[in-house]
């Protein structure tokens, strides 16, 4: 067996006795020492293969593996060259979302750097460097075990919060085994599981400043508990994962239009990044913020804030402070439902509506950026405690998405939705190349809320703007979405919404997706009426 091979067995036995389940692999020739490896792991068992042709899909796959299941982040493997370059996007959104994610990629020998040697590029190896802890290795002569401190640093060590690891691997020929000559993984002696160490601070605080609790997205049901404890509202995003209990307060984006002059003290988990009246609140000078944190180094709100790791409260507060936002929020959900109904076309509020609706306490949902997410958070309701409900919010961009929520699938084992915008879907079509013999891993229902362009901009001050609009912000593309989902084999229902709560009873093995026709015309109109 080449010696590049022998190394790259090595070291994917190390990263799965340190807990690695699942590896996404781009093809390429300078990695195929590890092709010829996970291969031959995934016929002994030992891990999940999972090949994309395109590197940008494969490591928002992997990022939503990382999401799902941050305990067993995977592994994304790509060639050299350009190749490396489409992992930039997953590694910005693991960076800033604080997702654990590992990026392998292969390299030429040092030796080659800077010369002609074809998709050879000198700057591979600092490629992620201002995103991603870096390890740059030849497999074959180094010392220890580098990969396994990548692995750490994906998953919060190394003094970092969770995010993304570069490991690039310089692998010199022969790349391939013998024909005929077996390849597997050697043993490997169980490596520690690393657990990241939680912030352990704590910060009591006093009864009596009007206090809001805000749960941004990942803040988990400590938000909720603390909220519902001690009387006070709780602001929540959709995936949150803290939005149920006693003191939710609905439509809390429209009530803070009223109230968020009488707050004096927030309370913060979770990353808030959702809209603009929670951004307004935090950025008020007036106001005390308090931070629950994970990590030492997790990302804050920009200004002056009491950062820890527990909130500690004795009592409860004022029930009438609470119960002014519940009141206005029922009117607030009550009036934008009415306006809802009254309007004459079909929206993606109507869609996010019943989507919302279907989430079951075992599902797992993924959301999109832009409308779809805004749209759900006005309309959703409690959403189960112990449904898995995620989104890219970490930097909230579009790409990816049907890859993420794949990865999510994967990860989790659950009947998977994803509630997505047209320009999202067809932002990663290539999400929905998925092998034939992966498919029956996955349960993955694409609703897609088709408006034929940038729904979001006609909510915000671009839409004063008519003679630029649609052709620079609006961008219809006119794409038939039952053409593209049949040129990859997905399955494709086009329904209205009062079909929805039928065709999303069940979500069928492998991937479908699942359409309906909306419109964006006037709809700043109908936001401006709620």
């Amino acid at each position: 067996m080449s010696s590049s091979v022998e190394a790259a067995a090595r070291l994917v036995a190390d990263l799965v006795a340190a807990g690695v389940r699942d590896v996404v692999l781009s093809p390429g020739s300078r990695s195929a020492p590890v092709a010829y490896v996970v291969a031959a792991a995934e016929r002994e068992g030992r891990l999940r293969l999972h090949v994309r042709h395109d590197e940008r899909s494969a490591a928002f796959l992997g990022l939503g593996i990382g999401r799902a299941d941050p305990r067993h982040p995977a592994v994304v493997v790509t060639t050299s060259g350009s190749a490396v370059a489409n992992l930039v996007p997953a590694a910005m959104e693991a960076h800033h979302g604080g997702v654990p994610l590992l990026l392998l990629t292969a390299d030429r020998p040092v030796r080659l750097r800077g010369t002609w040697a074809n998709q050879t590029s000198d700057s591979q190896n600092r490629l992620l460097q201002p995103l991603a802890y870096r390890v740059d290795v030849d497999p074959v002569t180094c010392e220890g075990t580098p990969w396994l401190g990548a692995l750490e640093a994906a998953m919060g060590g190394a003094g970092r919060r969770p995010g993304p690891a570069h490991l690039n691997v310089c692998f010199d020929v022969p790349l391939q085994p013998e024909v005929g000559e077996p390849v597997s993984l050697p043993e490997a002696a169980p490596a520690e599981r690393f657990v990241p160490d939680p912030v352990s601070s704590s910060e009591r605080l006093e009864l009596g400043p009007r206090t809001v609790v805000v749960a941004g997205d990942g803040a988990g049901a400590e938000a909720a508990e603390l909220a519902a404890r001690v009387g006070w509202p709780l602001l929540p995003e959709p995936t949150s994962g803290a939005r149920f209990g006693s003191s939710r307060v609905p439509a809390y984006r429209l009530v803070l239009r009223d109230l968020a002059d009488e707050v004096e003290r927030v309370v913060v988990y979770g990353r808030p990044t959702l809209s603009r009246p929670v951004t307004s609140l935090l950025d008020d000078p007036r106001l005390q913020v308090v931070q629950v944190v994970r990590h030492v180094d997790d990302l804050g709100p920009g200004r002056a804030a009491v950062r820890t790791g527990r909130v500690e409260v004795d009592g409860t507060d004022d029930a009438a402070w609470l119960e002014r936002w519940l009141t206005a929020g029922r009117a607030a959900e009550a009036r934008a439902a009415s306006a809802i109904d009254a309007w004459p076309q079909v929206t993606g509020l109507h869609v996010a509506r019943a989507v919302a609706a279907l989430a079951g306490r075992g599902d797992a949902f993924f959301v999109g950026s832009s409308n779809a997410v805004r749209d759900l958070d006005l309309v959703a309701t409690d959403l189960p405690r112990e449904a898995l409900i995620v989104a890219n919010r970490g930097l909230a961009g579009i790409d990816g998405a049907v890859s993420t929520a794949a990865g999510v699938a994967v990860a989790s084992g659950r009947p998977t939705r994803a509630y997505l915008g047209d320009l999202t879907l067809l932002h990663d079509l290539n999400g929905l190349a998925v092998p034939g013999l992966e498919r029956d891993r996955l349960r993955l229902q694409v609703v897609v809320a088709n408006d034929d362009g940038g729904g979001i901009f006609a909510t915000l001050e671009h839409a004063r703007h008519p003679e630029a609009f649609e052709r620079v912000f609006g961008t219809p593309t006119g794409a038939d979405l039952a053409s593209l989902c049949a040129g990859y084999g997905v399955p494709h229902r086009m329904v209205t919404v009062g079909d929805l709560p039928a065709a999303l009873a069940h979500v069928p093995c492998g991937v479908s997706v699942v359409e309906v026709r909306t419109s964006r015309v006037s709809l700043g109109v109908l936001h401006a009426a709620f």
